[in-house]
């Protein structure tokens, strides 16, 4: 499954309706977003089973407010309903996997 796109009712509905949910908190302007998109976008390929979505920081500011992201990107992990993993920074897919491992024990 490619990523999907989220606004907050998408966001809401996701996290709702999947046991496993990343998101990728990010902007267009921020290079370590753009570093970490194709990484993320590849892993999202990889984990058919699980659901991946993108939230632009500067399209949706009150989802960025409501979790309190300061620094992007940033990698939300939710697994039945719950925040598991928030941590700002890119990760390569050596870590992006290490993370999704964890997630899925």
């Amino acid at each position: 499954m490619a990523t999907c796109v989220f606004n907050k009712a998408a966001f809401e509905k996701a996290i709702s309706e999947n046991k496993l949910v990343l998101v990728d908190f990010w902007a267009t302007w921020c290079p370590p977003c753009r570093a970490f998109g194709p990484i993320y976008e590849k892993a999202s390929e990889e984990h058919s089973d699980i659901v991946f979505g993108k939230v632009d920081v500067d399209n949706n500011q009150d989802l960025a407010a409501q979790f309190s992201i300061q620094a992007i990107p940033t990698l939300m992990i939710v697994k039945d309903g719950k925040v598991i993993y928030q941590k700002a920074g890119a990760l390569n897919a050596e870590q992006l996997e290490e993370k999704i491992a964890e997630a899925l024990k």
